[in-house]
């Protein structure tokens, strides 16, 4: 039931060989890894405002000038970012630079922040669509969370049918939201041509003229609203991330995407802040109306068409922005996995060749951030920023370092060029880490160190995973005396045997054909009827096997056998002890509920005990053949093969003609 329910919502599962029809196209990778950046633009104008505001009217008249600031950090980072495409083509972004240039701790930290941010995308993003949602539906509102949660499900699902299914059906709305934007700007433009631009619905909210403010704190003030205005930049560093996830040649289309994603963001960030000051839109605290929903109210009409258009394009390119997230984590924690600093089940593809423990662990963990924080926007957005401009600095002064290495090693043909990337990434970096310092300052008493914990914890996590792999290796690594030829010195076999029946018996005639040592056939003596009784049945039988019966007072199965095991180990150190368990399998769910499980809480306890090998001997209940291990009945084309004689299994007098066979061929 479940591997149907499986394949009706994941699909089929595909061969290995299928992994080049995965890899995506530009047009398709442009609506995977930039849905973040180009849906940062909604909300990153008037995070911009909503500061500048508590300035007066003077502060907001410099809203421009922020915006041209961010614009040309957004174009310094999206040509950093371009060069790590093609210097870095593997994929890992900020973290494989760091730890190419910068050293193991950084680059630590820099994945540390970019998983933490991945994760807040997730939260942030489809918080903010359920935002938009119940604000358009306020009867929906106590529903909030499982409102959120039910996204993150689909999201979930959808990206584990693989990159580019889940890239075409979101690429409908990514591309919408910027096609709607520019018509926008189109319009506004007829409108301003023809009869004029009308106000915002919040241009008549009062804001002081002057709050007195002036050098030092006016800068302060510029300096946070910049910072709050570099929301638009997050999500620029996916496809440096997910660079082998197109197609060849995999650097040149990522860089080109690259491009294209800034472009985008740009001219859409560009446009909404030109109308927000030219209509005089104003931030409300409560983010209602938002300044996009303003501006799209008087350009459009709040009542046309268009304009509720234009809204659902916003909301979903808002729940989308998390797809990047979905994206870029599980292909960090798969690089992550294969350089052993996260569990290795996140470097394997599933079985539509994505990483899907990774799909599942980010959808895990956002869903717990949003339960936690009761999918509260304004509570979950001061964890937010933190981790991307971490990442953002790392990277930068990483490809500092790298263009130093290269400078050193190169000649004079190419220098100045080299040159001037180095500039590039210097100044980006400057850039990013002011703006770091500046969120981290601003940000940390409102719930920011939240998520400088979550980093923190994740970096300590990631170090004491590789410092664990790095002592199993060493551990199971084989030196000479581990060579093949050593063999144990004495191999003693025990048969558990509750009572005798044929899963015993096969057990038994398993644990002879091996030839070990010593043979030995226990029972625990839990109930002095069922002993008596397989005393009896056990010599009835004749089986050449010595029963040895364990005394069980307190009825605890895994104390006196493995009090016995320890024995024998003691007696002969060097002794391997096999332990074979007749075990039923079952062919329905409910089947499990009237089979006792002592053969799992036996194995359980017996892996943990040094010098203990167990062997499940299986036994399928319903089922006809009972050859070894399940004989499939023959097929017509064996028809001239010999066949393997099965164990009779009618009656105690057939049980013991079999055993005796048994010893006679033996």
């Amino acid at each position: 039931m479940f591997e149907v329910v499986k394949r009706l919502l994941v699909g089929r599962p595909l061969r290995s060989s299928r992994l080049g029809e995965t890899l995506l196209p530009k047009r398709i990778a442009l609506a995977v890894f930039c849905s973040d950046p180009i849906s940062s633009v909604a909300y990153a104008t008037e995070q911009i405002v909503l500061v500048l505001a508590a300035g007066g009217l003077a502060a907001l008249q410099a809203t421009p000038w922020v915006g041209l600031v961010v614009v040309l950090l957004l174009v310094t980072v999206v040509a950093s970012y371009r060069q790590t495409c093609y210097a870095y083509p593997s994929g890992g972004g900020a973290y494989v630079v760091s730890r190419e240039n910068l050293g193991e701790n950084a680059s630590l930290a820099a994945a540390a922040a970019l998983l933490v941010d991945y994760v807040m995308t997730v939260t942030v993003s489809v918080t903010s669509g359920v935002v938009a949602v119940t604000s358009a539906f306020p009867a929906l509102s106590r529903h909030a969370v499982a409102l959120a949660i039910v996204l993150v499900v689909v999201l979930t699902l959808m990206n584990l049918r693989g990159t580019r299914e889940s890239g075409r059906a979101f690429a409908v709305p990514t591309y919408a939201f910027v096609g709607l934007t520019l018509l926008l700007f189109v319009w506004a433009g007829v409108r301003a041509l023809t009869d004029g631009l009308p106000q915002a619905a919040t241009a008549s909210v009062p804001v002081p003229p002057s709050t007195g403010l002036a050098g030092l704190a006016m800068v302060l003030l510029l300096v946070r609203a910049f910072s709050s205005g570099c929301t638009a930049l997050t999500g620029v560093e996916a496809i440096s991330n997910g660079v082998p996830a197109f197609r060849k040649p995999k650097a040149r289309n990522a860089a080109t995407t690259l491009t294209l994603m800034g472009l985008i963001a740009v001219v859409l960030f560009g446009g909404i802040t030109v109308l927000a000051v030219a209509l005089n839109a104003r931030a409300l605290p409560d983010g209602d109306p938002s300044v996009i929903s303003q501006i799209a109210g008087a350009v459009f009409g709040g009542s046309s068409p268009l304009f509720y258009l234009f809204q659902a394009a916003t909301a979903a390119i808002l729940v989308l922005a998390a797809n990047t997230a979905f994206n870029g984590f599980p292909v960090l924690a798969s690089i992550l996995a294969r350089d052993w600093y996260l569990p290795r089940q996140l470097h394997n593809r599933g079985d539509r060749l994505v990483f899907s423990n990774g799909v599942v662990l980010l959808a895990a963990a956002s869903i717990a951030l949003i339960i936690g924080f009761d999918a509260n926007l304004d509570r979950l957005i001061q964890l937010y920023i933190v981790g991307v401009f971490t990442s953002f600095t790392l990277s930068q002064l990483g490809m500092v370092r790298h263009w130093q290495r290269i400078l050193r090693a190169s000649d004079l043909v190419g220098r100045a060029g080299m040159r001037r990337a180095q500039s590039v990434n210097a100044l980006g970096a400057v850039f990013t880490a002011v703006v770091l310092v500046v969120v981290f300052a601003t940000k940390v008493t409102h719930g920011a160190w939240i998520a400088v914990l979550a980093m923190i914890t994740l970096f300590a996590a990631m170090r004491a995973v590789n410092r664990y792999y790095a002592r199993v290796t060493a551990e199971v690594t084989p030196g000479q005396e581990d060579a093949l030829g050593t063999r144990p010195s004495h191999v003693h076999a025990i048969v558990l045997v509750s009572r005798l029946h044929k899963p015993a018996l096969r057990a038994l005639e398993l644990a002879r054909t091996i030839c070990p040592d010593t043979l030995t056939a226990v029972t625990l003596d839990v109930d002095e009827a069922d002993t008596r009784k397989l005393r009896a049945d056990w010599e009835k039988l004749s089986i050449p096997v010595r029963l040895t019966v364990l005394e069980a007072p307190y009825r605890d199965l895994g104390r006196p056998l493995i009090s016995y095991v320890k024995r024998l180990r003691a007696d002969n150190p060097g002794t391997v002890v096999m332990v074979f368990l007749p075990e039923y399998v079952v062919t329905r769910w409910w089947q499990q509920l009237l089979h006792n499980q002592s053969a799992l809480r036996l194995k359980t306890r017996l892996l943990f005990t040094p010098g203990v090998v167990v062997v499940d001997v299986p036994y399928h209940l319903g089922v006809g053949e009972q050859g070894w291990l399940g004989r499939r009945p023959p097929r017509p084309t064996d028809a001239a093969m010999p066949q393997t004689t099965a164990v009779p299994t009618a009656g105690v007098g057939a049980l013991r003609t079999a055993f005796q066979e048994l010893n006679e061929d033996s």
